[in-house]
Formats: C-alpha cells, structure tokens, sequence
C-alpha cells in the first residue's frame, strides 16, 4: 500500500478507484524513509524464527582525490538531490538531452525503499509491492533494458475485503455490481443513485475522502470498499485525506460532470473526440486491471537505471547546504566520506521526504520550509511470512491454490493489520514449493503504536489476524522471512494539502529560486506507478528551464 513504501513505500498498493463506483486492487506505492528494524543476521525473537535483510547495494567509486583535496567539479545543468525511485527516474530522463548532471544520495544505497529481499528459496518486497503497469511505467521498464523480465499479476485474481468474519470478494467490473455480497442491496442502490447525480450537492469547500464519497456514494461503499482501501494505499485515516489531492481522478469527474457518472460519460466523450497519439509499439498490452514487477523483483528497475547513470551517481553524499550563486544557478555543498565537495549547477531538483528538504531549503526561504514541515508520514511495518499451503483454510484454496491478490481489513473488523499481499500467488517464483509467502502491512496514521513493539509483537498480531481469516486456527507457527519498519512512511494527502504544495512552490518563486524544483511522491503520488509517471512530468519541466537557461 508508500515509498511508506517506495522511493518511499504504498502500504497495500493494490486498491484503486475506477470511475465506477467499483474498486480495483492497483499499486500504491513508495515508502520513504530509510531507517528500519530489520537485520542481516538470523535472530530467535521469543520463539518467532525471524529472519530480517537489507536488498543488495548499488555502489560507485567515490569522488577523486587529487593532492589530498576533493576533486572539483564543472558546472552542471542540474543535480538530483535523492536517488529513491523519483529522483532516479527524473535523472534518467533528463540525462538524455543534458547528460551533464549528477544525482546524489545521503545513504550508501540507491533505490529509495524498494527492498527486495532474496534468500532460502525466498524472494519478497519490504516496500512497495508492485505497480501499474501504465505506459509511462512499462516505458521505464523498456528503456532499462527490462521489457523481458516484466511480470504481470493475472488480472482476474480475485481481491478480498473482511467484513463480519469473512472475506469477499470485490467487484471487479460493472457486471459484478449486482452479485457481490459485500454489500447490502439498499447499499448498492445508494451508490447507483449517488453516482448518476441523486445525492447532496457539494458543499462548497475541501472534502475529506469520508465527506466525498459518503455524500457521493453512501455510508456502505465507504466503511466496506473506501475506508479499507485508504488504510492499504495510504495508510491514511479517510476522515483526513483530501479527496480532491488523493484520489484527484475521481474528485474531478464530479467537478467537470455534475456527477460521478457525468463525469465519467464526459471523460469518454473528449477522449473520443481527440486524435490518440500513436501507442509505442516496443511496449507490452497487459491484459485487464492488473500489477506488475520483474522477475526478480522490484529492485531491477533501480538497479538498470544506476547501471545506466554510471558515475554520474553518487552515494553516501550528504547534502548539508545549498546557496545561490553570484554568477547564476547554485551553489551545493556535500559531506562525503572524503571530505567536502562542492558542487555547481544550473538547476536542482529535490526528491527528498517533504521533512528533509524543509531543512535544507530554510535558509533560502523560511516560508517553502514551514510549508514543506507540515506533511505527515506516519509509520508502517511489513511483516512477510509463509506457512505450509496445507496452513490455509480449505474455503479460500480453489484446486488446492490460495488464488487471489490480496485482502484488506477495514479498521471496524476488530483487526490490527491494514492488509494482506499473497505474494507467492500474485507473482511467480517468490516461494518455495507447497509453501504460501504472505506480505502485511500494520500501522498508518490511526495505528502509530507500533513504533513501540518488537519485531516479535508485530509478527505475532500479524499471525493472530491471519488466524480469524485465512489461516487454520491450529496451523503451525510461520516462517518469518522479513520484519521491516518504515518509522516515517507514505506521505498523508491531508485536506489542504494541495494548497501547502503550492505556498511552497510560490515561496521558491517569490524568493527568486527559479530552477529550484519540488519532486518525490509527497508532489506526484504515493503510489510507484505515480512516482515514474511524476518523474516524466518533473523532467518535462527541468529541461523547460534549461533549454530557456541556454539563451540567457
């Protein structure tokens, strides 16, 4: 669901809202920051075997050394300031028409919080999970090389919600409105009517996520489809996020259509009248709704990229100021392992968490800082675990396979964890034989209690949910592959905070800082999908100002 899982981790990223009332299981995510709880060595945590690792690190040679003095480099067009997922991918991008830059990273390794794991037969995610596998997503893939290690989740997999004592199945498409039993047939009749206009008007000011679609759509579709699903994307509290900044899609078809179905008749309708540019044909057609990953794992994509920047990125760099430059551009200042570097360049592009570049960016304006101090990341735990297939419970096998993507737990259910990825069903290969890999998430923004627990209290809430639902109250205790906490995970896109965003972009611009630029997915979204898609969108805009920057 975000870096938080991606650059920043999406806790369970495998909801997302369609322009039908009906919800399907999509990626969310990046998480952020870098600091866990998981280790490299095998511990015995109160008799829960856990086992806990950190991804493969990509590392290039340090900065060069001359007489004792750090080397100096020429001006750059422009320095990316985070090498998680965003920064990578908008360092890629602009590299192709102005190949003088470089992407720094505080930590030693690249990637963000894309952590794919692989040992004992095992190959999982502690970040996000997967993506969606959109144009601009599968172009990344391509242009890295990775077309041929794409894999693809089968689009009819069922996905799941709890709701008094048993998972059901979620609509995946208009045609399965009417018979899905998660909700009640005066609840859908409340969504139908909703959705073609029948409901209150909007109320003239920012709607929380609840406000919107329980006006919209009915107390039902929100506390046993929304609710849930904000918890496994965001893992966010519903009665706060923006609807207008979390789920922008859907809130515009209201605004551009009267109603949700207005909207969405209007969308196909201009769609229709304008001329498609043509499709690239190097790129793969998924089949249906699905998500995507590589064959070995998330972290492919990271690592293709750092193979193609070459010594253009550097890690273990810590940027510790930033100031204007006399002669135009900026002025970057780094703490490295082999003393101070400076470096000097056109533009700069900020992919750091929200709370980091605030620090940073202080001293060229207070404003942009205090705006950028007020994001929230609340923290997240995935916990991955596998049993025995013969562990899950005969109902939810079919021909003795547990098929589906995954489950999410609304917060009434009596559950502690957000939700649940069937990892070894979802992609191939990520599991031994005859065993079932499970990867959960717990905490968020209503559940910020974990940071208190152990690695063994977080797998045994994890393994006692589990039990109320999907595992056999009497099965043995799981193979614990991975414990990672994520202390400052996915971004909230709290009411208000377009409007933040934006005070902090105009702060940059009030105070002459042009070619200063805002990325990450606290700016373009949460989910891993939304980061690459921002990526190209950021990029756009950088080589906007340096093409400009040329004729001065």
């Amino acid at each position: 669901m975000a870096t938080p899982v991606a650059n920043h981790p999406s806790i369970f990223t495998h909801l997302s809202p369609s322009p039908s009332p009906s919800l399907l299981f999509l990626n969310r995510t990046n998480f952020i920051p870098y600091i866990s709880t998981s280790k490299r060595n095998t511990s015995n945590c109160n008799g829960w075997r856990t086992r806990c690792s950190v991804a493969k690190d990509y590392t290039v040679p340090p900065p060069e050394v001359d007489g004792g003095s750090v080397h100096q480099f020429p001006e750059l067009d422009c320095v990316v300031v985070g090498a998680g997922i965003s920064g990578l991918c908008i360092a890629k991008v602009i590299s192709a028409n102005y190949p003088n830059l470089m992407v720094t990273e505080a930590r030693d390794r690249a990637g963000g919080n894309i952590t794919t794991v692989e040992r004992d037969g095992y190959l999982w995610e502690e970040g996000p999970n997967s993506f969606q596998p959109s144009d601009p997503m599968l172009t990344m893939a391509v242009d890295c090389g990775l077309k041929d290690d794409l894999v693809l989740g089968d689009p009819d997999a069922p996905r799941f919600v709890l709701w008094k004592d048993k998972l059901r199945p979620v609509p995946g498409k208009l045609t399965d409105l009417p018979f899905f039993d998660l909700m009640s047939i005066p609840g859908k009749l409340r969504a139908g009517f909703g959705a073609i206009g029948l409901r209150p008007s909007p109320p003239g000011y920012e709607e929380s996520v609840e406000q919107f679609v329980r006006r919209n759509l009915g107390d039902e579709v929100f506390e046993r489809l929304i609710e849930p699903f904000c918890s496994g994307v965001y893992a966010g509290d519903p009665s706060k996020l923006s609807m207008k900044a979390a789920f922008g899609k859907v809130w515009k078809l209201e605004e551009t259509g009267g109603s949700i179905i207005g909207g969405t008749f209007k969308a196909i309708k201009e769609r229709s009248s304008t001329p498609k540019a043509p499709r690239d044909p190097r790129l793969p057609t998924p089949k249906g709704q699905t998500v995507g990953s590589f064959r070995k794992g998330l972290r492919m994509l990271p690592d293709a990229i750092c193979e193609r920047l070459g010594s253009k990125l550097k890690l273990s760099w810590k940027l510790s100021s930033i100031t204007k430059s006399e002669k135009g551009g900026y002025r970057l200042t780094y703490e490295t392992s082999e003393g101070v570097v400076s470096l000097q360049s056109r533009s700069i592009v900020m992919t750091v968490p929200s709370y980091v570049a605030s620090n940073i960016l202080r001293p060229l304006s207070v404003a942009a800082a205090d705006a950028l101090s007020n994001f929230y990341y609340p923290p997240v735990a995935a916990v991955t675990v596998s049993y025995p297939k013969e562990s899950i419970c005969d109902e939810r096998l079919v021909d003795g396979e547990l098929r589906g993507f995954g489950q999410l737990h609304p917060r009434s259910q009596g559950v502690e964890t957000l939700g649940t990825i069937y990892s070894s069903s979802l992609f191939p290969n990520r599991a031994p034989n005859g065993r079932v890999l499970l990867l959960n998430y717990i905490g968020g923004a209503t559940n910020s209690e974990i940071l208190s627990k152990t690695e063994s209290q977080l797998v045994e809430a994890v393994d006692r949910d589990l039990r109320k639902m999907l595992i056999k109250p009497k099965a043995q205790d799981p193979f614990v592959t991975g414990v990672r906490v994520w202390p400052q995970a996915i971004p909230q896109f709290l009411v208000g905070h377009l409007d933040t965003l934006g005070t902090a972009k105009a702060a940059l611009s009030d105070n002459g800082l042009e070619g200063l630029f805002l990325g990450g997915n606290y700016v373009s979204g949460v989910a891993l999908g939304r980061c690459v898609e921002g990526a190209y969108e950021i990029a756009s805009e950088v080589t906007g100002f340096l093409s400009k920057y040329a004729y001065k």
